[in-house]
């Protein structure tokens, strides 16, 4: 397929979508010609050869996720109660919840490092396994002017950017297929962005040392073209790799997060001029461009037509470093999922989406309130806080695209214990499964049982987390006690006292005007959801190992706070599953648990 075109720059001429595969005739002994012509090393099989076999990895990884999640959803609940069944279940969870902590530095799970070293086996085996890595060329006898290391490691790399791109997209196939969400994937998105680095630095400098070798190194620079094109992409994905590096990002996400767009469109066009319609490289790109470009359009689609144009953001200032976003919105989510909001303050932050948790929970057919609790880390969090500072109650046009993630299938209400967990502005995301607790405590049937655990610096926490309770009440009409609920503030900066009484627990005014306001009432209040205040850190691995301790008991742990936070806790839910692994009796026949980064 030949296109139109002809000044296009850097291209060969004609453009065509496909190189020829012709080698045409060789004038080498039948030795040499069976040689370059073999199945590893033969130049115009190469995409055949390395590339496809990429995308066979890449889609094996993915089905063998989706077979299981299927698997787990369509089996019976008779065939879930038995022993083997709960010993694979825990065998599986042990390797997504064990991690190690080295130097105050946390590592992610034994699994995924068991899927990385599986796919380092993959790269390393398909780049280094096969020989030679230079052709044997002389001054008289030239197999080629492409070294076969630096061809594979290129084509290898080419396979991995559909992935790469997918796995970077907040609404994308693969979590539709696994699901896992987007937020979650994200590593994997940083994963294969050093693989692929890594195959781009194999594939570049076989290059330069054979031309070195053959002496027209300056003459190959001084030519352009591939050398150019090659070169900017390389750079361009050198400064996308090496930006992601997480204390990189998290120092200067403002500056990132602007920047890794265009960084991110200069690689892939400078990369696609870079491939030269070589045999199928552009179909790559092709692949590429049309999911992603259906992925952008649904988020967007989500964003324009089914959120619409006209939800505004109230902002209050709850603390010093806590801020309370509402708006009202007739869409519904589920407990623990996230939004991206974009904030249309007229300035940078106008042009781009920052997640935040959903605090709350709808209410049926009603008008509901997304509300979120947003800690103050400057930049745009900064930004708003000074506004609703300066005018509390302010109201900032938003768009909305969401919501994401959350807990799996509405897994909570399936378990007996529930342990929730909120470090720090973690503390809000526990709100929403508070609530959903409350409302299903309303149904005679449900005998769960809930503690929620709290740990918090800000010495304002106290007032706005206790209010955020109370409104619950009055949401849900709720004038007795809760049963099997319990919630545990511990509060680790500087005060006395070990315990806070319960008459003093919710020292703030209320936002119901048709509640009265006396301290009796708030001592009600406490009552109902079982409030107790606590100094200092709570032990959370015993807390864990306690509600893994309930026989037969089905326990749900949720977590989301700093990453010391979740790694105790991982580590405490891990134990857990040895002890289902080994049969022991006195513990609960399963422990899941589910954790969150960011609020």
């Amino acid at each position: 397929m030949q296109m139109s075109g002809q000044m296009v720059p850097f291209l060969d001429q004609p453009v065509m979508l496909h190189s020829n595969r012709d080698p045409g005739t060789c004038t080498m002994t039948p030795a040499q010609c069976a040689f370059k012509t073999s199945y590893w090393v033969f130049w115009y099989e190469a995409d055949h050869r390395y590339a496809l076999p990429t995308v066979a990895f890449f889609l094996v990884a993915i089905i063998f996720f989706t077979i299981s999640r299927a698997v787990s959803y369509a089996t019976p609940q008779r065939v879930k109660r038995k022993s083997i069944w709960s010993r694979l279940v825990a065998a599986l969870r042990f390797l997504s919840y064990k991690s190690w902590q080295i130097r105050g530095w946390n590592s992610h799970s034994l699994g995924m490092y068991l899927l990385a070293a599986a796919g380092a086996v993959f790269f390393l085996a398909m780049t280094l396994g096969p020989r030679p890595y230079y052709w044997p060329n002389t001054k008289e006898i030239s197999y080629g002017s492409s070294p076969p290391i630096a061809t594979r490691a290129g084509f290898l790399a080419l396979a991995c950017m559909p992935f790469l791109i997918i796995l970077g997209a907040k609404a994308n196939p693969i979590t539709a297929l696994t699901g896992i969400s987007h937020e979650k994937l994200n590593i994997w998105h940083n994963w294969v962005a050093w693989a692929m680095f890594v195959l781009a630095l194999v594939h570049t400098f076989p290059f330069i040392v054979f031309h070195a070798w053959k002496g027209d190194l300056m003459a190959s620079w001084m030519e352009g073209g591939v050398w150019v094109t090659g070169v900017v992409a390389i750079i361009a994905q050198a400064w996308l790799t090496f930006m992601s590096i997480p204390w990189i990002r998290n120092r200067y996400y403002e500056f990132f997060k602007s920047t890794h767009l265009f960084m991110a469109l200069v690689f892939v066009i400078f990369f696609f001029l870079h491939c030269d319609f070589r045999m199928s490289s552009w179909d790559y790109f092709i692949a590429t461009a049309v999911i992603y470009t259906l992925c952008l359009l649904y988020s967007q689609c989500r964003t324009y037509f089914e959120h619409g144009f006209n939800h505004k953001a109230s902002l209050i200032a709850e603390t010093n470093d806590t801020l309370r976003v509402i708006i009202d919105t007739k869409m519904t989510w589920a407990p623990g999922q996230h939004m991206f909001i974009r904030f249309l303050t007229c300035d940078a932050h106008g042009f781009t989406a920052h997640p935040f948790t959903i605090c709350s929970v709808p209410r049926g057919n009603k008008q509901n309130h997304l509300v979120f609790y947003v800690k103050q880390r400057g930049g745009l969090t900064g930004r708003l806080m000074k506004m609703a500072q300066k005018s509390p109650g302010v109201k900032i046009p938003v768009l909305l695209d969401g919501p994401y993630g959350g807990i799996p299938n509405n897994h909570l209400p399936k378990f007996d214990k529930n342990l929730i967990i909120g470090g720090g502005a973690g503390a809000g995301f526990t709100l929403s499964m508070l609530e959903d607790f409350v409302h299903l405590s309303g149904y005679e049937d449900y005998n769960a049982e809930m503690k929620l655990v709290v740990a918090t610096r800000d010495p304002g926490m106290r007032a706005w987390f206790t209010q955020a309770v109370e409104d619950i009440a009055v949401r849900h009409s709720r004038s007795s006690v809760i049963p099997g609920l319990s919630i545990h503030i511990h509060e680790t900066h500087d005060q006395h006292g070990s315990e806070t009484a319960l008459d003093t627990v919710l020292q703030h005014p209320k936002l119901d005007e048709k509640t009265q306001d006396t301290a009796q009432e708030r001592s009600t209040t406490a009552e109902i959801f079982g409030i107790r205040f606590f100094t200092g850190r709570p032990d959370l691995p015993a807390l864990t190992r306690g509600f893994a301790g309930q026989s037969g008991a089905s326990v749900a742990v949720v977590v989301c706070g700093p990453a010391s936070m979740n790694h105790d806790v991982s580590e405490a839910a891990a134990e857990a599953q040895c002890n289902i692994l080994a049969g022991k009796g006195g513990f609960a026949r399963e422990v899941w648990l589910h954790t969150e980064s960011f609020s």
